[in-house]
């Protein structure tokens, strides 16, 4: 008959592919459990307040007419509704997707079992596939996949987070089932009415169950012979079942015969059960609502089976640890004692793993809900009876896989090598058995044997015998050598050759090498297969993971213990075999992405694990740290001998050598685990433990960093400057401590440290500037996040995200333009009302010392995220408030009448001015709020470039002129480019105008003023509109020879240099003309005032003038323009008098 999993036997892979399938889907699903976005959960107040109108359950399809109208009727809504979209539309995919896959495995299932039924298959029907082997395992696997499957969905993925995630009226299958996490109350008919949402075959089920309860379908007894251990064997078969009744629970509700036949056969002596990788199950909660289930189970819950099975385990420990430790001395695992005892050896293994597995699943928290009295009750009593030690058990689980292992490895070693040895074996017998021949010959000289054709004849017809054994029928080769053997001890003892010691000695070594090709020709891969059932971890998936602390601790003692553990993460990574045996078989294009999950999920245990070391290590470095910078005093260059002994200090550096002795102790244990293929996935110690370090300075570091930045917005003076200088010493600290380490641990400690700062920075700058973009960027999306090297996040304490938000809103907080005046020749901010200095531009060298480049950059970033929301917030303003106001448009048109045309002068100039200002004075306060603070912002921009650029050329002199000198040819070849457009320009494709620009802003080799930081449509009114303003806050401010333009009232406050530069930057986002009309609207303002004093004979230079013209001049400046920009527009005569007063 054709072999079921033949790839042209249609009926059999159409089945493996569904079953290869549904493993792929409870990867995805388990995968995807680890990504639910936390809004979908709707536990914080502020999330139900955001998003409770967007985010619908089920309860949509009552009245999708009243959701859909709320939505419509509010606009911010709708735009609340598409940004939620836009930042959630990659995952909600990935969730659709395995959600609907998984009503797609049921219906194509049942579709299968259709055309089973149909005949589809030709000389195929249900019956004839449960009778083929591999059919029966694969229809058992298909429906308990599915069972699994829905137990995943409801244990991982709450059903109020599913319905809310994956609104559709098709999917009854994913509705809220009521379920809530261990502990809470069970609902009524739970999991059956569940697993009866989709319908299928009540004889497939019934059939399925038969062949559960009646044979063992994986023959996996065969590897456990002795009885007791017969439920061990079943276990995965048992688990099957379990899923599988939920389909049929008339079963466990009524049918006691079978439920008493099912308990007897698969849980005479255990109660929880792993389900599929790690998922545990304890029957006597789950069949507490079934009455026929509950009653068969209630002897195996008898307290004197318990007790009898816990003692038998507690005997089975104490018998076994100095077994195993005996099996694992050095030297006592020979090729020759493994060969003679290969029963006993696997019968230890059997013994050790059945122990450890029923140990660790009924004393596993997991498994016992600490509100039920009885469970309680039960857990207590097993750990008594069985004098459960977590450690003793943990360390017969690492004894046992050290010896698994290692016999293993010997197996796979004798099996390569299996051939040439009993062909090699052969050969020395054969030969031996030759040159006896010869030496009863008489040619061969040996000492008194006398010539004996007889025995001559009879060794040459041995050798000929032992030449032709054949290796390829081990069977009759075996039992011929047998035969061989009791030839060569009957010749020995009937022709009297024991007299002779070289003759018996021959007869020895023949004997000798045809027991080894006996024993060579017993190694089979049976023994192989049979330890890989036995050493199945694959129950402990999970909990294996409440020994954490044990080997933590046991690995801070010994570093060396990592050797033993490496044995265990090799023994749980056989666990991967279960999910992947299928999906390999059929030869789907699913098998890397799922062997990548599992095995990512094993190297994150293992590194979770192995975290202790980095962890250990960083402990004592901040002891040496502490020792060199409080206890141990530097040595000078020149020191008198007699001071000599004072600087010994003896007992510090002793401490500090102890200290540095234990790191490298640390280093050498994690660098002794030789290179492991966990899964799919190459752990390598070096890096393994490069990336421990980097993880562990990424928690301190992040973690010193938020707590080091929050500031009391009330403290008065701020708290800004102590507290910058309090983070630098402590980054100094973390510096130190990592220059010192990177010599005993064999890293580039400098490389380390600034990747892992730059990264921290970086992702904090990330997820402040989150705040301002409407499609954000999530974790598992951003550059700067890694999973094996987690950037810690923290709670918010106040408005900003991250520490890089709150020190840039405690910066902007201190240099405030309402409360502050900045002298820009002084590059310092004083108080408004006390005129005390409150912070100069020492302030970003600190930073600078704090957080280093990548500081100052994250800060610039941050600013312009600022800048350019201040803008768009100032731009809707102005289109909904200012220019939807009728009566301040109608100034605006009569202003532009009178300016017309802008080259005269504005007649009655002063009343017609005054008279436009007071009739818009109720716009201006928001405008000059949002002005001032892009002004404040541009100056604090520039402070940073100034930094950056001061430093690089300090600190890399040949980046700086290599990038000022990059930058100053690419301008050139553009500017070509325009004048001639043959000549070459860098086209769209190409990334190197936008790294450049990366590069340039880092070495702070760029202006801050002509950047463009939104894109604009054209506005009416706009230059008027800005005149009007400036020349309104004119007479807010009077000018000072040592001070320049400066505030006239502290009550009413106004900044110079941010209101220019505020100015100077909301012109720049416009086309230019909009800031040659605005300039030529300044220049008449200024010639009309100027003609109305002569004609009035008012000698001085009015101040309103005066401002007008210092804002020209510092226009000029601040823009790196020709003065002739301005002098267009005010004849210079003006300009000249001006400066005399100035």
């Amino acid at each position: 008959m054709l072999d079921f999993l033949a790839e042209n036997n249609l009926c059999g892979q159409a089945v493996l592919r569904i079953v290869s399938r549904g493993n792929a889907i409870i990867a995805e699903l388990l995968r995807l459990s680890e990504f639910i976005p936390a809004v979908f959960r709707l536990k914080d107040k502020s999330d139900q307040q955001k998003y409770g109108d967007i985010i619908c359950d089920f309860s949509y399809f009552k009245g999708p007419e009243y959701y859909e109208g709320k939505l419509e009727a509010k606009p911010e809504l709708q735009d609340l509704d598409e940004e939620f979209r836009e930042n959630n539309i990659e995952i909600l995919s990935r969730f659709y997707l395995a959600f609907e896959s998984v009503h797609k495995y049921i219906v194509d299932l049942n579709r299968y079992l259709d055309d089973l039924h149909e005949g589809v298959y030709i000389q195929q029907t249900l019956e004839t596939v449960l009778l083929n082997e591999d059919g029966k395992q694969l229809l058992c696997e298909a429906l308990y996949l599915y069972g699994v499957m829905l137990l995943v969905i409801d244990q991982k993925i709450e059903g109020e987070v599913r319905e809310r995630i994956h609104i559709h009226r098709n999917l009854p299958l994913l509705t809220h089932t009521l379920y809530s996490p261990p502990g809470a109350k069970r609902p009524a008919n739970y999991p059956e009415s569940y697993f009866q949402r989709v319908p299928i075959s009540a004889t497939f089920i019934s059939m399925v169950i038969g062949r559960l309860r009646s044979d063992d379908i994986y023959n996996q007894v065969s590897a456990y012979p002795l009885p007791e251990h017969r439920s061990t064997a079943l276990a995965n078969q048992a688990a099957m079942l379990y899923v599988c009744l939920y389909f049929t629970p008339s079963i466990l509700h009524t049918q006691q015969a079978k439920m008493r036949e099912i308990v007897d056969k698969y849980f005479p002596d255990n109660w929880v059960i792993s389900i599929y990788m790690g998922i545990t199950v304890n029957l006597v909660e789950a069949w507490e609502p079934y009455k026929a289930a509950k009653t068969a189970l209630n002897y195996t819950l008898d307290s004197a089976n318990i007790k009898e099975q816990a003692s038998r385990y507690a005997a089975s420990m104490e018998s076994l640890k100095p077994q195993v430790q005996q099996l694992l001395k050095e030297g006592f695992l020979r090729e020759e004692i493994v060969l003679d005892n290969i029963p006993k050896l696997l019968n230890c293994l059997r013994d050790c793993n059945v122990a450890i597995r029923w140990l660790m699943l009924h004393t596993a928290d997991s498994a016992y809900d600490p509100n039920n009295k009885r469970l309680r009750q039960i857990k207590e009593q097993v750990i008594n009876d069985s004098k459960y030690n977590p450690k003793i058990l943990f360390q017969l689980l690492l004894d046992t896989a050290q010896f698994e292992f290692t016999l293993k490895e010997m197996f796979k070693q004798m099996l390569s090598e299996k051939q040439i040895k009993w062909e090699s074996y052969k050969k020395e017998g054969s030969e031996r058995m030759t040159e006896l021949a010869e030496v009863f010959s008489g040619v061969k000289p040996l000492t008194r044997v006398e010539k004996n054709e007889n025995l001559q004849a009879w060794f040459r017809e041995i050798s000929k015998q032992i030449e032709s054994l054949n290796y390829e029928d081990s069977t009759a080769a075996g039992r011929k050598t047998v035969q061989l053997i009791q030839a060569l001890v009957e010749v020995q003892e009937f022709h009297q050759l024991e007299s002779n010691l070289q003759v018996c000695q021959f007869l020895a070594d023949t004997r000798k090498f045809l027991h080894q090709m006996i024993r060579t020709i017993n190694i089979k891969e049976e023994v192989l297969i049979t330890m890989q059932i036995v050493g199945d971890l694959s129950y402990a998936w999970q909990i294996i993971d409440s020994f954490t602390s044990i080997m933590q601790e046991s690995i801070r003692v010994n570093p060396s213990m990592v050797t033993k553990l490496r044995a265990t993460f090799l023994k749980l990574a056989s666990a991967l075999d279960l999910p992947l045996l299928r999906i390999n078989q059929a030869n789907s294009p699913d098998l890397l992405s799922v062997s990548q999950f599992y095995s990512g999920e094993l190297v994150a245990y293992v590194r979770k694990v192995l975290q202790i070391i980095p962890e250990s290590m960083f402990t004592s470095l901040a002891k040496i740290i502490k020792l060199q910078i409080h206890d141990i005093m530097e040595v000078p260059t020149r020191l008198d001998k007699d001071k000599l002994k004072d600087y010994s200090q003896l007992g510090a550096r002793y401490e500090v050598a102890k200290l540095t002795h234990a790191i490298s102790i640390f280093t050498e244990g994690i660098l002794m685990m030789k290179t492991t293929l966990v899964g799919i996935i190459k752990v390598d110690p070096k890096q393994l433990l490069e990336d421990g370090i980097r993880k562990e300075l990424v928690k301190r570091v992040a973690y010193a960093l938020h707590k080091g930045l929050i500031f009391n917005p009330k403290a008065k003076p701020s708290e800004l400057m102590p507290k910058l200088k309090e983070m630098a010493a402590t980054m100094d600290g973390f510096y130190r401590s990592f220059e010192y380490i990177q010599d005993y641990v064999s890293i580039y400690g400098l490389k380390i440290w600034q990747e892992e700062v730059s990264r921290i920075i970086n992702y904090n700058v990330e997820q402040e500037c989150n705040s301002f973009l409407r499609t954000k960027i999530q974790d598992w999306q951003s550059v700067y996040q890694s999973t094996h090297i987690p950037i810690p996040k923290f709670p918010s304490v106040d408005e900003s995200a991250t520490f890089i938000g709150r020190l840039c809103r405690e910066i902007l907080r201190i240099t405030d333009p309402k409360v502050t005046c900045y002298i820009d020749q002084m590059n310092t901010w004083y108080d408004m009302k006390s005129h005390q200095e409150v912070t100069n531009n020492r302030l970003f060298s600190e930073i600078q010392d704090t957080l280093g480049t990548f500081g100052l950059n994250g800060l610039d970033r941050l600013l312009c995220f600022m800048i350019v929301k201040e803008l768009q917030n100032f731009l809707t303003m102005l289109q909904k408030t200012i220019l939807r106001d009728k009566a301040v448009v109608d100034v605006f048109k009569a202003m532009l009448t009178a300016a017309n045309p802008v080259q005269g002068i504005v007649v009655n100039a002063s009343k017609v001015y005054a008279s436009a200002v007071a009739k818009t004075q109720k716009i201006w306060g928001a405008y000059l709020e949002a002005i001032m603070k892009v002004g404040q912002m541009q100056i604090l921009r520039q402070q940073i470039a100034n930094e950056l650029n001061y430093s690089c050329k300090f600190d890399s002199k040949h980046l700086a002129a290599a990038l000022e000198n990059l930058n100053k040819s690419l301008l050139a070849d553009i500017e070509a480019h325009y004048q001639d457009p043959s000549l070459p320009y860098p086209k769209e494709d190409n990334t190197l105008l936008y790294e450049i620009t990366a590069y340039l802003e880092a070495a702070g080799i760029h202006n801050p003023l002509n950047k463009i930081y939104i894109t604009t449509k054209r506005l009416p009114y706009f230059p008027i509109i800005n005149f009007l303003f400036i020349i309104a806050q004119l007479p807010k401010l009077q000018y000072s020879k040592n001070q320049g333009m400066t505030c006239r009232k502290a009550a009413d406050p106004v900044d110079w240099p941010p209101l220019v530069l505020g100015l100077l930057t909301l012109l720049k986002q416009f086309h230019s003309r909009y800031t040659e009309q605005f300039l030529a609207l300044i220049g008449q303002f200024i010639r009309s005032v100027m003609e109305q004093c002569t004609s009035q004979k008012i000698p001085d230079m009015p101040s309103d003038v005066v401002g007008a013209l210092m804002f020209l001049e510092d226009y000029v400046k601040y823009t790196k323009l020709s003065r002739k920009v301005a002098e267009a527009h005010v004849p210079s005569f003006i300009f000249d008098e001006f400066r005399t007063i100035l």
